[in-house]
């Protein structure tokens, strides 16, 4: 990761740092995951499968009110995977996830009374962490 202050932002929208729950629909299955950050053209999360790059996938979760403006309302995703990385790979009481970059092709809001399936949240520790991670 990169932290020089003087390096060239090349994000094409605004990028929200979130921790919030998703659901991940691919290949037949779902998997929970939680979101990193989230912009209009894309999300990086963290998952519990290894996805391959240019995989479609399905991503439900609650937009929060902050980014919406709004209420908070479960919205409905679809994209594709442009990067799946194991170096970004965090461990976690309940085992190991995969950071996965995807490009957003088009969303949906849902019916306030659709329910979007809700995970347990955790909080991510980097490599070289002193504390131990925590469920929330």
């Amino acid at each position: 990761m990169n932290t020089d202050p003087n390096r060239l932002e090349r994000r094409g929208a605004q990028r929200f740092e979130v921790h919030l729950p998703l659901a991940v629909h691919f290949d037949g299955r779902t998997v929970p995951g939680f979101i990193q950050d989230l912009s209009g053209r894309g999300v990086f999360f963290y998952a519990e499968a290894s996805l391959p790059e240019g995989a479609e996938v399905e991503l439900t979760f609650t937009m929060p009110s902050d980014i919406t403006l709004a209420e908070s309302m479960p919205v409905r995703c679809r994209g594709h995977v442009l990067r799946s990385s194991s170096s970004a790979m965090v461990q976690i009481q309940l085992g190991e996830r995969k950071g996965v970059a995807v490009k957003l092709d088009s969303y949906n809001y849902l019916p306030a009374e659709e329910t979007v399936a809700q995970f347990a949240r955790v909080a991510v520790t980097t490599p070289g962490a002193t504390s131990d991670p925590v469920l929330r």
